[in-house]
């Protein structure tokens, strides 16, 4: 059964069919497909072209068919092509020709439109909450740890101290940014393309708003050419999800640095790590690298939907069945992803006294110059006269500390009289006491503002 086989005479060829076909793929929208239906049965009726047996029959069926699916019976078959043929064509077998009325005056052009904004719509809800369990994991550990230095890094050279507990927040905030990313979108797509038609909108007297509201949507699509090639939802569900790897890469990269023997900063409890088949000794961040990879496929993704969209004419194109694979590879890559991210962070063993043995004295370098700033020397000035300071312990192979006073007064006579008061990294971080910045009281602020975004 062809739900658009009228006006034909020949047999699709069987290669066509697997061309053509995508209840392959598309099955997974049968919760949307069905929810929708239901609705609009029910639309059909308040607009006089169902009788109420009709529609509570169509119900019926309609909940017998989700059942089918949700309990694993229903069975797919290549020849419906779409969910929406494969659940008409099982309603059919249910309920009878009644079945045929379910699709008067609607297109699968806007049903497509409408079970996949219901669809991105759910399982945004299930992306940020997959967000704010590893937003979670960080603002537990960045809790244990706030108080412990570690050096701060720019071009991964060693560049001021900063707490754990800051270090750790730097990549909770991004992750904060992204779930409002989710949100927005939702809000954009949530209006519904149901009553569009093929294009041209609904003849038959739908009335589009009650259905809005019935299926939960904020409002309708104001032009029904539009509605049903409108993809740009998709798009940026697509783009927040490549945006959330993106994120979670540069995590995943910070931890396997800091996990290398050479840092130490980190160890990454086993059950997030795998072995060498020849080593024995080797203990890989597999979880985190794993994670790193997945951002190339998500970006990918959005690549490839962008590429589709940007030559089609107005309205459907049977293009954008090139839709759903990368949606539905991205939100499994990411519901997948996090969890194992979340687990990663919520394990962690943070070693501070590595991360305290590895501030060195040219970490202070900065709180040397603000020093001479306050000592009214221009800071071009200051940051010259400290890098002086810096190359000449260099030269010597000592520590900045270390350096003889008679070296640093002829730097500048009034670093001399209190040098070694300069080299106290608990006093650097807590001068940093502006909004955003390292001092204690501003750190704790801020994991109030964290927790805060999670309840």
């Amino acid at each position: 059964m062809k739900l658009w086989g009228g006006r034909f005479e020949g047999q699709m060829s069987d290669v066509m069919e697997q061309f053509n076909a995508s209840i392959t793929f598309d099955w997974r929208l049968y919760e949307a497909d069905i929810e929708g239906s239901a609705a609009y049965a029910e639309a059909l009726a308040a607009a006089g072209l169902l009788t109420t047996d009709e529609r509570d029959e169509l119900q019926r069926g309609l909940g017998q068919v989700l059942e089918e699916f949700t309990n694993g019976t229903f069975e797919l078959r290549l020849a419906d092509e779409d969910i929406h043929t494969a659940v008409e064509h099982r309603l059919h077998q249910i309920v009878g020709s009644v079945a045929g009325k379910l699709h008067t005056g609607r297109s699968r052009n806007d049903q497509v439109a409408t079970d996949l904004r219901i669809y991105a719509r759910t399982m945004i809800k299930r992306l940020d909450e997959a967000l704010c369990e590893t937003q979670r994991a960080l603002i537990a550990q960045a809790e244990q740890h706030q108080a412990a230095l570690m050096p701060g890094y720019t071009h991964l050279q060693r560049a001021q101290p900063v707490p754990v507990g800051h270090w750790l927040l730097s990549h909770f905030w991004p992750l904060h940014r992204d779930r409002a990313r989710l949100e927005d979108c939702r809000q954009r797509l949530n209006l519904m393309p149901l009553g569009a038609g093929a294009l041209a909108g609904n003849a038959l007297g739908v009335d589009r708003d009650t259905l809005a509201q019935v299926l939960g949507f904020d409002g309708v699509t104001p032009n029904s050419m539009d509605a049903v090639g409108d993809r740009d939802f998709v798009a940026e569900l697509l783009f927040v999800g490549a945006l959330i790897g993106t994120h979670v890469s540069r995590l995943a990269e910070d931890l396997i640095i800091y996990s290398t023997a050479e840092f130490g900063f980190v160890t990454l409890d086993d059950a997030y790590s795998t072995g060498s088949s020849l080593m024995p000794q080797k203990k890989n961040p597999d979880s985190l690298e794993l994670a790193r990879g997945k951002a190339g496929r998500l970006i990918g993704n959005l690549t490839g939907l962008l590429t589709v969209l940007k030559g089609l004419p107005s309205t459907y194109n049977k293009d954008l069945q090139e839709d759903k694979e990368g949606l539905f590879d991205t939100v499994d890559t990411l519901l997948l992803t996090l969890p194992v991210v979340a687990g990663v962070v919520g394990t962690l063993r943070i070693n501070t006294e590595r991360m305290q043995a590895a501030l060195d004295d040219t970490l202070l370098a900065t709180d040397i110059a603000d020093e001479l700033v306050r000592m009214q020397v221009p800071f071009r000035e200051s940051h010259g006269i400290v890098g002086q300071l810096v190359r000449a312990a260099e030269q010597q192979r000592i520590a900045l500390r270390e350096l003889p006073l008679e070296t640093v007064r002829n730097a500048h006579a009034g670093l001399a009289d209190h040098w070694q008061q300069l080299f106290d990294m608990r006093r650097s971080v807590e001068q940093r006491n502006v909004s955003g910045g390292t001092a204690g009281e501003v750190l704790a602020a801020q994991l109030a503002a964290a927790r805060a975004c999670t309840r």
